[in-house]
């Protein structure tokens, strides 16, 4: 029998997840399709998103993959051609290009092929990762206005602080200032601006995580809305088995290191996912505090720890995470056995949540999926 862990991937979620998108604007989608569609699988992906009005991804030989598979759409490559020796794919397969350095338009300077490039010019409005600052976008929309080997633009920012609370005006002031003289397309916001900023949404906008089913905003605080409340569906369902049931005696270890203590007797479960399959290593170990004098709970106080569903009952990982398995407490769960369902993340238990107790985000959990977990649709 083949090991238990599989991620079940929900195509229905992708399709409802991009509609709700589609809802929220009259722009343009451009459904962001980067690093295996956030670990989802592309064509998989691509497939259950084709009503999108474009997909954006980072690899040319991808962009090449999804053409020949039949995909009409715009492609867009999201840091544009690396080398001369890309320009020709571009071309053939009519990819667009983000033009983000000098370094590129001098490539595109020795290109001899006229007119065949579509081209977004990327604006650093405040991010300071890509783009080329306010002061040189006005020569250099010149020069591509009047380029040989350019025959549309489209102009770009990225937003850096839109999941957050000091949102997106300073750097959406920067933009709309240098936009206003050009009459042409424009392209800014992400998940997070898609669903708080509408100001945002002009031509063309970029959801990516909220296809997905995960929320773009910062968890953990409270004030910002989850996966849930904003009517996403998750996607991937990371989902294992329990393969051994112990009992601990008061005062015995578990796993490496030993990180958790039992302050009582209790029963435990042995779950087949490690840190090679993807789930972080560093996500947090239970732990007992004790309980207020004159108080008797059946289990801990103020126990900490990462979330996990078995059998759709919620409990938490206890002590390290291993490369093949963890562990989980089963005290107050008696109906579980050897054979009982685990999710680790999906329906049920967001991944956001996941990733606030191991202090990482939800991006990182799912692209982190490896490739020794089967994937099942």
């Amino acid at each position: 029998m083949p090991r238990p862990i599989q991620a079940r991937i929900d195509l229905s979620a992708l399709e409802h997840n991009l509609q709700l998108a589609r809802r929220a604007t009259s722009a343009r989608i451009m459904a962001v399709i980067k690093a295996g569609a956030y670990g989802h699988g592309l064509l998989r992906a691509a497939e259950a998103l084709s009503a999108a009005d474009g997909f954006a991804l980072l690899d040319v030989n991808e962009a090449v993959h999804l053409r020949e598979a039949g995909f009409r759409q715009t492609i867009l490559l999201l840091e544009g051609f690396f080398t001369p020796d890309d320009l020709p794919l571009v071309a053939e397969y009519d990819l667009a290009c983000v033009i983000h350095s000098p370094h590129q338009i001098a490539m595109l300077d020795n290109f001899p092929r006229r007119g065949r490039l579509q081209v977004w010019l990327k604006v650093n409005s405040g991010m300071n990762r890509l783009g080329f600052a306010p002061r040189d976008v006005s020569a250099v929309m010149e020069k591509l206005k009047s380029h040989p080997a350019v025959r549309d633009i489209t102009l770009m920012t990225h937003f850096s602080h839109a999941d957050e609370t000091s949102g997106v005006a300073a750097q959406l002031e920067v933009f709309n200032a240098l936009a206003a003289p050009y009459r042409v397309a424009r392209s800014l916001a992400n998940s997070a601006a898609l669903l708080r900023y509408p100001a945002t949404h002009a031509d063309w906008v970029r959801p990516g995580i909220m296809l997905y089913g995960a929320s773009p905003f910062a968890q953990g605080s409270g004030e910002q809305p989850s996966a849930q409340q904003l009517g996403l569906r998750p996607v991937m369902t990371l989902h294992s088995e329990i393969i051994s049931v112990r009992e601990l005696n008061t005062g015995e270890h578990i796993g490496y290191g030993g990180l958790f203590r039992a302050e009582a007797p209790m029963r435990i479960g042995v779950v087949a996912c490690g840190y090679a399959d993807g789930y972080p290593r560093h996500a947090p170990s239970g732990r007992v505090e004790p309980e207020a004098p004159g108080t008797h709970r059946p289990t801990p106080c103020g126990w900490t720890g990462t979330p996990v569903l078995v059998e759709g009952q919620r409990t938490r990982t206890l002590g390290r995470v291993s490369m093949d398995m963890l562990s989980v407490d089963l005290s107050a769960l008696p109906g579980t056995d050897v054979g009982s369902g685990v999710t680790l993340w999906g329906a049920g238990l967001p991944v956001e949540e996941i990733a606030h107790a191991a202090g990482t985000i939800s991006y990182e959990l799912l692209c982190a999926l490896t490739t020794r977990v089967p994937v099942v649709t």
